[in-house]
């Protein structure tokens, strides 16, 4: 009887092993049948193993964001090309003043290989405008506008 190249992933040295060969994988020709079949298979497993073992429902898109940069042993500054965003944004998006945009979530999941829905959920920014109320109760409540 033969023995299967690949099974069902129970350990998280597997996952890392077959996430590695996942992505060795896609480098190669696409043009061979068995190169994507084995493609579509450790997708599968990969898949099936992030949705049972997916502990980042609960933390934050841009906790997830520091997580995966300190993780990886980036800078700030890395996602400038990574991402192709100025450093601004990406300042601006790690201190919770300005939200991703589907492009950044696209990105960061290809990126970090995770699914898009782990940077796709709601989390509370910090309006600008309130700056001069930290530390105050009232803290994401609109200022109001003077007309002049």
């Amino acid at each position: 009887m033969e023995t299967l190249k690949y099974k069902v992933i129970t350990s998280k040295g597997q996952y890392k092993q077959y996430c590695d060969q996942l992505e060795s994988l896609v480098f190669l020709s696409l043009k061979d049948k068995n190169v994507k079949d084995e493609i579509a298979l450790l997708t599968v497993l990969i898949e099936k193993w992030d949705a049972e073992h997916n502990s980042f429902n609960q933390v934050d898109p841009i906790k997830l964001l520091h997580s995966f940069i300190r993780d990886h042993n980036l800078k700030a500054k890395d996602l400038v090309d990574i991402l192709g965003i100025s450093k601004g944004y990406i300042s601006d998006i790690l201190n919770y003043k300005k939200g991703l945009s589907k492009e950044v979530i696209r990105k960061l999941s290809v990126y970090f290989k995770v699914s898009q829905e782990a940077f796709n959920r709601p989390y509370k920014l910090v309006v600008s405008e309130n700056n001069h109320l930290k530390g105050v109760s009232a803290i994401n409540t609109k200022k109001e506008l003077e007309i002049a």
